[in-house]
């Protein structure tokens, strides 16, 4: 995500970097610089033209232009002005006093707002609440049955009606069976539409009379550009919407949705969506997100996200295999599937500092690579996993067919397997630790 408007921010700043002090001039040809890359990352021309003036009136003051290092400030100033634009901290979903919390979900057709209803369900279920899905998508065509499908999939109940009811009522018999069998979440699932119409904001507006929701929370597709802002526009005009929902930012290269909507708005982004899995949702924290726009990185997501990958029980497991030497191709591929749950190679990079998307472009994970990886290791036997020294010729044969792949890359698979096996060794020497600490001992990949 950002991947464009990264890089011309990056290429804008190396305006600054290459002057030891800045004058007003270079501040204002550097601010040109930004305010294409802003404008072409389709952000709102009334959002570009007001960051810019603030970012200018900042850069020309004399903590700046007297600075020793005047770039760096210069970023400091950008950074802290994308993280004020976006909505300065994390807004976070209110929950009623009085069980249930209501979630009205809105939104036009296409934009993910059926599948986001179930994420956000299944985010506060692992947090402990006990949600239910309400369906009053009555019109699109087996929108009911998609929501039953991603409910079974996070084991969240979906309470309908039928299609020969009005959404209203469903709504309000939804309210009350949660009420009834306890549930103190309810997001209710409405219909959106190919476009803003009438008939739709009337009946929206009907539903949010009836159950008078805790949050409306409008999903909108962050592809769709400088289009999102208008649909934001609108929606909470009508509505008086409380948040929005971002989906689909993990394909957006420019983010100009995600720096219009709070400034046009007034309302607050709250979660993103970054993939197609029924886990790829995030709470929305601005300052993180201007980090990554400024290829800063995002450590703070990237530790929470090792937290839910991370298995107390399995890390003690393999750290007692570490000082045993007992490492095998099992533990090996358990390991691959903890990253795995963290994202893909590519989102978690992005998450680290230094790591901007100029080089990111260069260093692509070979995603197929591991997933090969994982296909040759299981098409192994147990005994083989736990002693590939005993693989001889025709078992490496049989396991390049079984797995798809060749036996070049099964002896790579155990070379790479080997020099990690040695690694694991001067870990559980502390002698030789303290050595590779000081960087006498370089990593085999």
């Amino acid at each position: 995500m950002f991947q464009s408007l990264s890089e011309k921010l990056s290429n804008a700043f190396k305006k600054f970097r290459n002057k030891g002090k800045l004058t007003e001039a270079d501040v204002k040809v550097g601010m040109r610089e930004i305010k294409l890359a802003l404008l072409e990352a389709d952000v709102n021309f009334k959002v570009v033209k007001e960051f810019i003036n603030t970012v200018s009136a900042r850069a020309v003051g004399s903590d700046v232009l007297e600075s020793l290092v005047p770039a760096q400030q210069i970023v400091k100033i950008v950074n802290e002005e994308l993280t004020n634009l976006m909505g300065g901290s994390q807004a976070k979903l209110t929950i009623a006093s009085k069980p249930p919390t209501v979630i009205m979900m809105v939104g036009l057709q296409g934009a993910g707002k059926t599948t986001h209803a179930a994420k956000l369900a299944g985010m506060y279920k692992n947090q402990g609440k006990n949600p239910l899905l309400v369906a009053c998508d009555v019109y699109r065509p087996a929108a009911i049955k998609q929501l039953e499908i991603v409910g079974e999939a996070l084991n969240i109940p979906v309470f309908q009606m039928g299609t020969d009811v009005s959404p209203v009522k469903i709504a309000a018999e939804g309210i009350k069976y949660a009420e009834k069998k306890g549930y103190d979440m309810v997001f209710v699932d409405t219909a959106g539409r190919l476009h803003i119409d009438e008939e739709l904001m009337e009946e929206l507006k009907k539903i949010k009379a009836e159950v008078k929701p805790t949050e409306i929370l409008l999903t909108i597709d962050a592809m769709i550009g400088q289009d999102a802002v208008n649909v934001a526009e609108t929606f909470n005009e009508l509505l008086d919407i409380t948040g929005v929902i971002l989906t689909k930012l993990d394909g957006d290269t420019r983010g100009g949705a995600a720096l219009s909507v709070k400034y046009v708005t007034g309302k607050p982004i709250k979660f993103i969506g970054t993939g197609e899995k029924l886990d790829k949702i995030e709470p929305f924290h601005p300052d993180r997100m201007a980090s990554r726009i400024l290829g800063m990185g995002d450590v703070l997501t990237l530790i929470e996200k090792a937290e839910q990958a991370y298995d107390e029980k399995k890390a003690a497991e393999l750290e007692a295999k570490i000082r045993q030497q007992t490492f095998t191709l099992d533990d090996y591929l358990d390991q691959f599937a903890q990253l795995k749950n963290m994202g893909s190679m590519e989102q978690i990079m992005s998450m680290m500092p230094g790591m901007n998307s100029a080089a990111m472009k260069d260093a692509k994970v070979d995603e197929k690579m591991l997933a090969r990886q994982e296909a040759i290791i299981k098409s192994m036997t147990k005994q083989e996993r736990e002693k590939p020294e005993i693989l001889a010729a025709s078992r490496k044969i049989r396991i390049a067919k079984g797995s798809g792949t060749s036996v070049e890359e099964v002896n790579k698979l155990l070379k790479q397997f080997d020099q990690i096996k040695k690694l694991m060794k001067q870990f559980s020497n502390p002698s030789k630790l303290s050595k590779f600490a000081k960087g006498r001992m370089k990593m085999p990949f």
